[in-house]
Parts: structure tokens; C-alpha cells; sequence
């Protein structure tokens, strides 16, 4: 949750009028649990939305992550009917065990960021994702930006903000 870029994203999405949840997974930081290969995970993003839902109850869902987060929110996100928006930073598309199987049927927009020369998610293989993704869908590619976005993390709420800002 104290990624550059988580923060940074998080940001454009308040400049754009979102209402944003930030929140560690089981087992990260001060969250109780342990790490659940992605299955506990779930549960939590959908507990968060369960919240969000509750304050908001009018405003539109949108589910977004970074990395690992990414995969939980797409997901997550492309399985529940309140969600109506898929943002993902740096997902792990490649990444054995990390199944995108709902994502790549769902026909909710969909709107990626990554760097092109993110080390653990490389480029070319988001694009072969992408090309996968059933319409709507956009992606922004940042240059010179590793998995990390070092240097580069205030590009991410830029992006965000850029892809997003007509959408509410």
C-alpha cells in the first residue's frame, strides 16, 4: 500500500472524483492473516467492495491494483455485477498461477498501465494479454518505467487520470 505508484494511482483517481480505498491484504503490514495464494485475497478485495458499496451505496464500483493487487482486482472486479470499471497497474498476466480467466471474457471496460520495461510483467507480454481482451479496453505504456514505476510513479495517477477522467 506504500508503493509510489499505488499512492500516485490513487491520487488520479481522486483528481477524476472516485471516492478511493486503499488496504493491505491478509498478512501485509498491520493486516492479521497470512498469505493465501490469492484465494484469501479475493475475499478481502470483495470484503472491501462490500464496504464501499455500504458508504456509497449510489456510486459506481470501480476495481483497481497494482501488481499482485492487479490480478485480486481484475478479477475480482470482472466476477462482481456492482463493479463496473477494471483498472490494472502492472498485472502479472504471465505469471504461473495467476489465472485471468475472467478477466479476458468480460466485457466491462477495461484500462491497464505498465511500464515498458517493467522486469517482472515485461511489456510484451501485456500486449499479447491485451490483444486477448474482449472491447471496451485502452492501455497507456510508460517509458522508461521498471515494475516498480521508480522515478516514473506520478506517470501512474497521471495515466489513471488521462484514461479515466470522462468516465464518471
Amino acid at each position: 500500500m506504500h508503493t509510489k505508484a499505488v499512492f500516485q494511482g490513487a491520487k488520479g483517481l481522486v483528481r477524476v472524483g472516485c471516492s478511493v480505498l486503499r488496504f493491505n491484504f491478509r498478512g501485509v503490514g498491520g493486516s492479521s492473516g497470512v498469505f493465501d495464494h490469492g484465494r484469501g485475497e479475493r475475499d478481502d478485495f470483495r470484503a472491501a467492495l462490500d464496504f464501499m458499496h455500504a458508504r456509497y451505496p449510489t456510486a459506481p464500483l470501480w476495481a483497481a491494483g497494482f501488481s499482485f493487487g492487479a490480478w485480486i482486482a481484475l478479477e475480482a472486479g470482472a466476477a462482481d455485477p456492482r463493479v463496473s470499471v477494471l483498472m490494472g497497474v502492472a498485472p502479472p498476466v504471465t505469471r504461473e498461477g495467476y489465472t485471468f480467466e475472467s478477466v479476458l471474457t468480460s466485457t466491462k471496460p477495461k484500462f491497464l498501465v505498465q511500464g515498458d520495461l517493467d522486469e517482472l510483467c515485461p511489456i510484451q507480454d501485456l500486449w499479447a494479454f491485451y490483444a486477448k481482451l474482449q472491447e471496451p479496453k485502452e492501455i497507456v505504456t510508460i517509458d522508461g518505467a521498471n515494475h516498480l514505476f521508480v522515478g516514473k510513479a506520478e506517470e501512474v495517477g497521471e495515466a489513471l487520470e488521462s484514461l479515466l477522467g470522462d468516465m464518471e
